[in-house]
């Protein structure tokens, strides 16, 4: 390299590249000061007050004056018009046209932000939180109404009307306490243990057991924290429901989450696997569940797939509502062995997530992109706990892993009352059985 070059090279790094001729003046070259110098300049001087030989301010700086400038309104006639008002009539029937346009579940593309909901909500809510009406109330009433000696007090109103009344409610309260304590020693596994006075028998003398582990699957806290954490990241929920039980399937908790803490999220129902029930009972669970979300079916599969154009173009409309934002994620929530992950590999068509004919295959949620403006959160099935789930139906729904049931066959009798006879002897072969013992041990002879 040489001697030039390295200078060169100096001079680049320490910024020195000019050739020292920048202050030099150039015969022909108009070296006076522009007007943009200029008024830079007097900026500079523009703080300090011109004085004369006296010491007096002769021209005062900039904003410093004590002179009051004379004002007057402009006379035009536009101050004089009538003012934009709405009157009460036209504010209620504007009312009822917008909260019967939220609550039709297929009319879902309706900006929020673009609607006055100050004027549609009676009672406003401040950082999230519900005011309580008697401090909207106060607000809303004069000084002298409430707090002054001409105070108006109005009777406290209360849901029941007399003290025989308030009496008469604790039957009912007594029975909600009652379902609360049965629901949490569902919940903690004790709801079959056997009182010692009774000798091991309950109140119809039937003999109880514990309740097996494996039907508490799904409630742990790690995968309520992973529902919530898919719920807070989305804003389009899919519900993925299992066509042959659609309303055991239903998460009515997580719903009414939705419904209370996150009404600005999309719910969409997807009734998945509906190939394995006739046409007819399909169309009709879906003109039932589209009366409160927008229901769509859907056959998981990667080669022959039923609505997945359907759902393509309902996830295109909703990434088109929120066009203000650069992506749209789409979360999957429903219970185990609904078909969730096999929705996500039916519409990217190839096998981006793990699925099994079992329960409990997904383990944590994962981000799946779609395309360039829509993103896919899987999600590991959910059982929410309810009463009226008892152990067999939570089996035959499918979210529990059979074989991991310590004696599978106290189930036997259940599967043979859901399923029809012909079925049973076309798909095994036997005939002539009365009961679950019969219809064992004439399989284990056949096998």
């Amino acid at each position: 390299m040489g001697t030039h070059k390295k200078e060169a090279n100096r001079k680049e790094r320490q910024g020195k590249t000019g050739d020292g001729m920048g202050n030099v003046k150039t015969k022909g070259e108009n070296f006076y000061r522009s007007a943009k110098k200029v008024k830079t300049l007097n900026m500079f001087k523009d703080g300090k007050a011109q004085r004369n030989a006296a010491g007096k301010i002769t021209k005062s700086a900039s904003y410093q004056t004590r002179e009051r400038p004379v004002a007057r309104v402009e006379p035009n006639r536009k101050w004089f018009n009538s003012t934009r008002v709405i009157s009460q009539e036209a504010l209620e029937s504007f009312r009822s046209a917008v909260q019967a346009q939220a609550s039709d579940p297929t009319t879902y593309l309706m900006k929020q932000n673009k609607l006055p909901m100050s004027l549609i909500n009676d009672k406003p809510n401040v950082n999230g939180l519900k005011e309580h009406a008697a401090k909207i109330a106060v607000e809303a009433e004069p000084f002298k109404d409430t707090f002054g000696p001409k105070s108006q007090r109005k009777r406290v109103k209360l849901d029941f009307s007399s003290v025989e009344d308030l009496a008469g409610r604790t039957g009912d309260m007594h029975d909600t306490y009652l379902d609360r304590l049965e629901q949490a020693k569902l919940l903690s596994g004790t709801s079959g243990e056997a009182d010692p006075e009774e000798g091991h028998e309950n109140e119809n003398g039937v003999l109880t057991t514990a309740r097996e582990s494996i039907f508490s699957k799904g409630q742990s806290k790690r995968i309520w924290n992973e529902l919530y954490k898919v719920i807070d990241s989305s804003d389009v929920i899919l519900h993925v429901l299992d066509a042959r039980d659609p309303v055991g399937t239903r998460c009515k908790s997580v719903e009414k989450y939705l419904r209370e803490e996150a009404p600005h999220k999309h719910l969409v129902y997807v009734l998945n696997k509906v190939d394995l029930v006739p046409s007819r009972v399909a169309a009709a669970w879906v003109r039932h569940l589209s009366k409160e979300f927008p229901t769509l079916a859907f056959h998981a599969s990667m080669n022959n797939s039923f609505g997945k154009g359907s759902l393509i173009a309902l996830l295109r409309q909703f990434s088109a509502l929120h066009s203000d934002r650069k992506q749209i994620s789409v979360g999957l929530i429903g219970y185990p062995n609904t078909g969730k992950s096999s929705v996500i590999n039916t519409l990217r068509k190839k096998k981006v997530c793990n699925v099994a004919p079992i329960a409990g295959e997904t383990k944590v949620w994962q981000y799946i992109t779609l395309m360039k403006r829509i993103y896919l959160i899987d999600c590991p099935g959910i059982v929410p706990p309810n009463q009226g789930d008892s152990d067999e139906s939570l089996l035959l729904r499918g979210s529990i892993r059979v074989e991991n049931v310590e004696y599978p066959a106290q189930y036997i009798d259940a599967v043979l009352r859901r399923v029809q006879p012909k079925h049973l002897q076309r798909t095994y072969e036997l005939r002539d059985y009365t009961d679950s013992v019969s219809f064992l041990e004439l399989l284990a002879r056949k096998a």
